[in-house]
């Protein structure tokens, strides 16, 4: 019941004169309009990921990063390449290995012999869509250097610190079975990610339209494209704009706090198995992931709905189990289960 006075006391938030939001609300139609046509058009590439593809423009338009976790040859790489061109940015692919070095990631000082001079030869990193493949498997320096630039959107060479262009995201893959070789991210970045979503196989009728499609030679993956920078940081302000009560404000404190103290939530079970509940970007990122949802549902407040779809991928890797959910077999995503029931909208 109380979830139903919330729905109602949210339409009643947004309740404005109309005269006042009649061109506002036509750009907005344009812009989910625009959405659908992204879909489409990577459609014609990549088949059967519209849940990655939901999820990678959350993160573009709420500017945060994402970490994709899934099994190789699932078009992860193919995806991410496909989206920079359907909107027209700078795109890097980056494969992260062992014997990576800073300077091949943000760049380097080198020396001009002609004019007796040093010179700033940038890297990689600066490009506004960065993907970087099987980030687990380079060391410590490189994911600090990466850090910098997912967190302050800078990148310092020498003395100096440049500004990254606008956007700037980092969409990183990682291989969730092949473990020799890598190196396990430190908690304070994948905290850095606003979600990490786990890619599944397609289906099998998708697959057999991937397998028709890539076995023909003459298969075109061009695209067209949809969005601007400008169209991009305009969708942002009006994700911005999504109103949200202040009861589901406190569902998202409700749902974060649940998992530092899950014993006052009913959360015995599996409170054993908890070493370390979700941060305050925990919040934020939830916050933001479901405004953007809304958005793309064509509503301008949020309801509880959008803030559970999100949940999972925002606190699947900000909850920190210790062993004895090794060993049981338990994972995140089925104590985040239990939790989405337990924890309940207050008025």
């Amino acid at each position: 019941m109380a979830m139903k006075d919330d729905i109602r006391t949210e339409k009643e938030a947004v309740q404005v004169n109309p005269d006042t939001i009649n061109q506002e609300g036509d750009q907005k139609d344009i812009h989910r309009e625009k959405i659908r046509e992204i879909f489409h058009e990577i459609s014609k590439v990549v088949i059967g990921q519209d849940a990655l593809l939901s999820r990678l423009l959350i993160g573009l338009f709420t500017n945060g990063h994402i970490l994709l976790e899934g099994v190789p040859g699932i078009a992860k790489t193919l995806m991410v390449s496909t989206l920079a061109r359907v909107l027209h940015l700078d795109f890097q692919r980056i494969q992260f290995t062992p014997d990576l070095l800073p300077a091949d990631l943000v760049g380097t000082m080198i020396y001009n012999q002609k004019k007796a001079e040093f010179e700033v030869k940038k890297g990689p990193i600066f490009s506004n869509i960065i993907l970087a493949d099987e980030v687990n498997r380079s060391p410590a320096k490189v994911q600090s250097a990466l850090l910098e630039a997912m967190q302050e959107k800078t990148v310092t060479i020498g003395e100096t610190t440049y500004k990254l262009d606008r956007p700037f995201l980092v969409m990183a893959t990682q291989n969730p079975i092949d473990q020799e070789g890598t190196y396990p991210l430190p908690e304070a970045q994948m905290d850095r990610f606003m979600l990490k979503v786990h890619v599944d196989y397609p289906s099998k009728e998708d697959e057999l339209e991937v397998m028709r499609r890539m076995s023909n030679m003459r298969f075109d993956d061009s695209v067209n494209t949809i969005l601007t920078k400008e169209d991009i940081f305009a969708i942002r302000d009006e994700v911005n704009q999504i109103r949200i009560s202040e009861s589901l404000e406190r569902y998202i404190i409700e749902l974060v706090y649940a998992t530092r103290d899950p014993k006052n939530y009913g959360l015995d079970e599996q409170a054993q198995y908890i070493m370390y509940g979700a941060s305050p970007r925990a919040t934020i990122n939830m916050n933001l992931a479901a405004k953007a949802v809304a958005f793309f549902n064509g509503r301008q407040y949020v309801l509880p709905e959008d803030i559970k779809e999100v949940a999972p991928d925002i606190l699947n890797h900000r909850i920190l189990l210790n062993y004895e959910a090794e060993a049981d077999g338990v994972s995140t995503l089925d104590i985040i289960s239990v939790l989405l029931q337990k924890v309940t909208v207050n008025r």
